[in-house]
Formats: structure tokens, sequence, C-alpha cells
């Protein structure tokens, strides 16, 4: 199960943020703001240390009630997702995600990247992969 799905622009600025799932405790704009610069943060610390020459940064957060997947992309981009800890195929549902998002955001005309997503072909077809997902 998808919980939340969001996407942080290369500064940290959150651009994008859905939460899929009833029930999980709804924060403050200003706490997602937080909450988005700080995992970009831990990002980039995770992969300045990592003893791993030319490390990506933190991928995978595990807890006991969920998981984050984090995947950045080579414009530096990044997609958090928020799963259930049982989620399987999270890699196939990244790229379609990521697919779905260069399809309907960076392919239109009247979006500034880096800015805020506004885009309802993305959100209806972004809905669709969770709906499959979800059922």
């Amino acid at each position: 199960m998808l919980h939340s799905l969001y996407i942080i622009n290369k500064a940290g600025g959150l651009i994008y943020l859905k939460n899929y799932t009833d029930g999980i405790a709804t924060l403050s704009s200003n706490e997602y703001l937080v909450l988005a610069g700080t995992f970009h943060s831990i990002h980039v610390i995770t992969s300045k240390l990592s003893p791993v020459p030319g490390s990506s940064g933190i991928e995978v957060l595990e807890a006991d009630l969920f998981k984050m997947f984090c995947i950045q992309t080579p414009t530096g981009t990044k997609f958090l997702l928020v799963t259930d800890p049982l989620q399987s195929n999270v890699d196939a549902i990244m790229r379609k995600i990521y697919e779905t998002y260069a399809d309907y955001v960076m392919k239109n005309p009247f979006y500034t990247p880096e800015m805020p997503i506004r885009a309802d072909l993305f959100d209806l077809n972004l809905n669709k992969i969770v709906k499959q997902i979800n059922s």
C-alpha cells in the first residue's frame, strides 16, 4: 500500500505532496516543508559520508509501520515514496511514477522546473497508478 508521495526539488523545496491513505496524521503546510528540507539535508549528508565513491545518498528508510523509498533523478529532483513495510515491487512503482512525471510534468510547456507542480493530467494518471496498487 502506498501512503504518500513527496517530490522535492534540487534545492530541498517541496514541489509536490499527495497523501493516499486515510487516517494518516496530517501536518501543517509549514511542517511538510520542514520535513522535505530535512530529508533533503539528510540525503546530502549521507551521500557525502558514504564510504562508497559516488554514492547517491539514502535510498530506503525502514520503520515498524512504514518504509520510505527515495530516488534522485539526474536533475537532482527527489521522489520520496512512503509505503507499507510489506509493499513489494517498489522499484517498478517508482519507475512508473517517474515516467508519469516525465510525461505529464516535464513535457508540459507551461511548467516551470523547480516550481510547485500543478498538472491535472499528472494527478489523474498518478491516481490511476495508486488505485491499482492500493486496491
